[in-house]
Protein backbone atom coordinates (compact mmCIF):
# COMPACT_ATOMS: atom_id res chain seq x y z
CA UNK A 1 0.00 0.00 0.00
CA UNK A 2 1.33 3.44 -1.18
CA UNK A 3 2.76 5.41 2.24
CA UNK A 4 0.27 8.73 1.05
CA UNK A 5 -2.75 6.45 1.31
CA UNK A 6 -4.04 6.18 5.27
CA UNK A 7 -7.45 4.13 5.67
CA UNK A 8 -8.73 5.56 9.00
CA UNK A 9 -9.24 1.45 10.35
CA UNK A 10 -11.17 2.37 13.15
CA UNK A 11 -14.66 0.42 14.37
CA UNK A 12 -16.71 3.95 14.94
CA UNK A 13 -15.75 4.83 11.23
CA UNK A 14 -16.77 1.40 9.74
CA UNK A 15 -19.92 0.80 11.99
CA UNK A 16 -20.83 4.50 10.44
CA UNK A 17 -19.88 3.78 7.27
CA UNK A 18 -22.12 0.65 6.97
CA UNK A 19 -25.14 2.95 7.94
CA UNK A 20 -24.09 5.22 5.25
CA UNK A 21 -23.98 2.44 2.83
CA UNK A 22 -27.38 1.33 3.66
CA UNK A 23 -30.12 3.06 0.95
CA UNK A 24 -32.87 2.74 3.38
CA UNK A 25 -30.84 5.43 6.08
CA UNK A 26 -32.98 9.11 5.89
CA UNK A 27 -31.32 12.47 4.71
CA UNK A 28 -30.91 13.53 8.27
CA UNK A 29 -29.30 10.28 9.38
CA UNK A 30 -27.10 10.23 6.73
CA UNK A 31 -26.31 13.86 7.14
CA UNK A 32 -25.56 13.45 10.59
CA UNK A 33 -23.00 10.51 10.26
CA UNK A 34 -21.32 12.18 6.96
CA UNK A 35 -20.44 14.65 9.74
CA UNK A 36 -19.60 12.53 12.36
CA UNK A 37 -17.27 10.50 10.03
CA UNK A 38 -15.70 13.83 9.15
CA UNK A 39 -15.13 14.89 12.37
CA UNK A 40 -13.45 11.06 13.45
CA UNK A 41 -11.38 10.96 10.02
CA UNK A 42 -10.26 14.93 10.93
CA UNK A 43 -8.30 13.77 14.14
CA UNK A 44 -6.68 11.27 11.87
CA UNK A 45 -5.91 13.88 9.08
CA UNK A 46 -4.69 16.62 12.31
CA UNK A 47 -2.47 13.88 13.41
CA UNK A 48 0.89 15.56 12.42
CA UNK A 49 0.60 19.19 13.57
CA UNK A 50 3.43 20.45 15.23
CA UNK A 51 3.38 21.07 19.07
CA UNK A 52 5.28 23.88 20.68
CA UNK A 53 4.65 24.44 24.65
CA UNK A 54 3.40 27.55 26.51
CA UNK A 55 3.13 28.30 30.53
CA UNK A 56 -0.54 28.01 31.94
CA UNK A 57 -1.67 28.08 35.32
CA UNK A 58 -3.63 25.10 36.92
CA UNK A 59 -5.51 25.32 39.79
CA UNK A 60 -2.55 23.44 41.34
CA UNK A 61 0.48 25.39 40.22
CA UNK A 62 2.18 27.12 37.22
CA UNK A 63 3.49 23.96 34.01
CA UNK A 64 4.10 24.04 30.40
CA UNK A 65 1.64 22.76 28.61
CA UNK A 66 1.44 21.31 24.93
CA UNK A 67 -0.03 23.26 22.26
CA UNK A 68 -0.39 23.60 18.59
CA UNK A 69 2.00 25.88 16.98
CA UNK A 70 -0.08 28.23 15.28
CA UNK A 71 -0.12 26.75 12.39
CA UNK A 72 -2.47 28.11 9.87
CA UNK A 73 -5.82 25.93 8.35
CA UNK A 74 -7.81 25.80 5.95
CA UNK A 75 -10.68 23.27 4.66
CA UNK A 76 -11.75 23.52 1.42
CA UNK A 77 -15.14 21.15 -0.02
CA UNK A 78 -15.34 20.37 -2.84
CA UNK A 79 -19.25 21.64 -4.06
CA UNK A 80 -21.46 20.37 -3.66
CA UNK A 81 -21.14 16.96 -1.78
CA UNK A 82 -18.00 17.99 0.04
CA UNK A 83 -20.11 20.92 2.02
CA UNK A 84 -20.96 17.50 4.17
CA UNK A 85 -17.90 17.30 5.94
CA UNK A 86 -16.89 20.48 6.71
CA UNK A 87 -19.06 20.85 10.34
CA UNK A 88 -17.34 17.60 11.30
CA UNK A 89 -14.10 19.22 10.56
CA UNK A 90 -14.81 22.32 12.07
CA UNK A 91 -16.30 20.55 15.37
CA UNK A 92 -12.32 19.37 15.38
CA UNK A 93 -10.52 22.81 14.39
CA UNK A 94 -13.01 25.26 15.43
CA UNK A 95 -10.86 27.56 13.80
CA UNK A 96 -10.07 26.79 10.39
CA UNK A 97 -10.81 28.99 7.52
CA UNK A 98 -12.58 27.63 4.79
CA UNK A 99 -12.49 27.37 0.93
CA UNK A 100 -15.17 26.54 -1.33
CA UNK A 101 -14.31 25.45 -5.24
CA UNK A 102 -17.19 24.21 -7.35
CA UNK A 103 -16.70 21.92 -10.22
CA UNK A 104 -18.36 20.67 -13.39
CA UNK A 105 -17.50 18.10 -15.97
CA UNK A 106 -17.20 19.24 -20.12
CA UNK A 107 -19.24 16.99 -21.52
CA UNK A 108 -17.30 17.23 -24.69
CA UNK A 109 -13.67 17.00 -22.68
CA UNK A 110 -14.68 15.42 -20.30
CA UNK A 111 -12.65 17.40 -18.11
CA UNK A 112 -13.37 19.53 -14.83
CA UNK A 113 -13.64 22.91 -15.12
CA UNK A 114 -14.10 25.87 -12.66
CA UNK A 115 -16.73 27.76 -11.85
CA UNK A 116 -16.54 28.87 -8.64
CA UNK A 117 -13.87 29.72 -6.29
CA UNK A 118 -13.86 31.79 -2.51
CA UNK A 119 -10.79 31.25 -0.86
CA UNK A 120 -8.91 32.52 2.28
CA UNK A 121 -6.65 35.58 1.23
CA UNK A 122 -3.55 33.78 3.13
CA UNK A 123 -4.57 30.61 1.66
CA UNK A 124 -1.22 29.89 0.53
CA UNK A 125 0.26 29.73 4.23
CA UNK A 126 -2.53 27.47 5.05
CA UNK A 127 -2.44 23.69 5.63
CA UNK A 128 -5.49 22.44 3.68
CA UNK A 129 -7.48 19.81 3.70
CA UNK A 130 -9.48 18.92 0.63
CA UNK A 131 -12.61 17.18 1.62
CA UNK A 132 -15.55 15.28 -0.73
CA UNK A 133 -17.34 12.30 0.23
CA UNK A 134 -16.25 10.10 -2.83
CA UNK A 135 -12.94 9.83 -4.84
CA UNK A 136 -14.17 7.81 -7.70
CA UNK A 137 -12.13 8.35 -11.25
CA UNK A 138 -10.08 10.81 -9.01
CA UNK A 139 -10.95 13.47 -11.48
CA UNK A 140 -12.75 16.12 -9.63
CA UNK A 141 -10.07 15.93 -6.63
CA UNK A 142 -7.24 16.34 -8.99
CA UNK A 143 -7.90 19.30 -10.63
CA UNK A 144 -9.31 20.85 -7.01
CA UNK A 145 -5.36 19.58 -5.90
CA UNK A 146 -4.19 21.71 -8.91
CA UNK A 147 -5.86 24.93 -8.52
CA UNK A 148 -5.05 24.96 -4.83
CA UNK A 149 -1.84 24.87 -5.71
CA UNK A 150 -1.90 27.48 -8.47
CA UNK A 151 -2.78 29.49 -5.49
CA UNK A 152 0.76 29.01 -4.15
CA UNK A 153 -0.50 25.78 -1.63
CA UNK A 154 2.16 23.54 -0.72
CA UNK A 155 0.97 21.54 2.25
CA UNK A 156 -2.30 19.58 1.01
CA UNK A 157 -4.11 16.44 2.01
CA UNK A 158 -7.78 15.01 0.44
CA UNK A 159 -10.01 13.45 3.05
CA UNK A 160 -13.05 11.49 1.49
CA UNK A 161 -15.45 9.02 3.14
CA UNK A 162 -15.05 5.99 0.24
CA UNK A 163 -12.10 5.72 -2.17
CA UNK A 164 -11.96 3.75 -5.46
CA UNK A 165 -8.83 2.01 -6.96
CA UNK A 166 -8.61 4.40 -9.79
CA UNK A 167 -9.29 7.52 -8.11
CA UNK A 168 -6.36 6.45 -5.59
CA UNK A 169 -4.26 5.53 -8.52
CA UNK A 170 -5.13 8.57 -10.48
CA UNK A 171 -4.03 10.71 -7.41
CA UNK A 172 -1.08 9.04 -6.39
CA UNK A 173 0.27 9.60 -10.15
CA UNK A 174 -0.80 13.02 -10.83
CA UNK A 175 0.14 14.44 -7.19
CA UNK A 176 2.15 12.09 -5.52
CA UNK A 177 2.94 14.62 -2.49
CA UNK A 178 -0.59 14.58 -1.41
CA UNK A 179 -1.63 12.15 1.66
CA UNK A 180 -5.44 11.07 1.32
CA UNK A 181 -7.31 9.86 4.19
CA UNK A 182 -10.33 7.65 3.60
CA UNK A 183 -12.73 5.86 5.65
CA UNK A 184 -12.51 2.70 2.88
CA UNK A 185 -11.30 1.59 -0.20
CA UNK A 186 -14.25 -0.18 -1.58
CA UNK A 187 -13.73 -2.91 -5.34
CA UNK A 188 -14.44 -0.70 -8.25
CA UNK A 189 -16.34 1.56 -10.23
CA UNK A 190 -18.59 0.42 -12.47
CA UNK A 191 -19.23 1.46 -15.90
CA UNK A 192 -21.03 4.59 -15.20
CA UNK A 193 -18.28 5.95 -12.62
CA UNK A 194 -20.06 4.90 -9.78
CA UNK A 195 -18.42 3.32 -6.93
CA UNK A 196 -18.92 0.02 -5.37
CA UNK A 197 -20.47 -1.20 -3.62
CA UNK A 198 -20.36 2.32 -2.43
CA UNK A 199 -23.32 4.37 -0.50
CA UNK A 200 -24.97 5.81 -4.09
CA UNK A 201 -24.61 9.76 -4.97
CA UNK A 202 -23.29 10.83 -1.87
CA UNK A 203 -24.42 15.14 -2.41
CA UNK A 204 -28.42 13.50 -3.28
CA UNK A 205 -28.21 11.58 -0.39
CA UNK A 206 -27.05 14.54 1.92
CA UNK A 207 -28.86 17.18 0.33
CA UNK A 208 -32.19 15.06 -0.70
CA UNK A 209 -32.40 15.80 -3.67
CA UNK A 210 -33.13 12.52 -5.60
Amino acid sequence: MNEKLHVVNHPLVAHKMTILRDKNTSVKEFREIVSEIGMLMTYEATRDLPLTEKEIETPICKTMAPTILGKKFAVVPILRAGLGLVEGVLRMVPSARVGHIGLYRNEETLEPVKYFCKMPPDVADRDILIVDPMLATGGSAAAAIGFMKEYGCTNIKLMVLLAAPEGIERIHKEHPDVDIYCGAVDQKLNEVGYIVPGLGDAGDRIFGTK
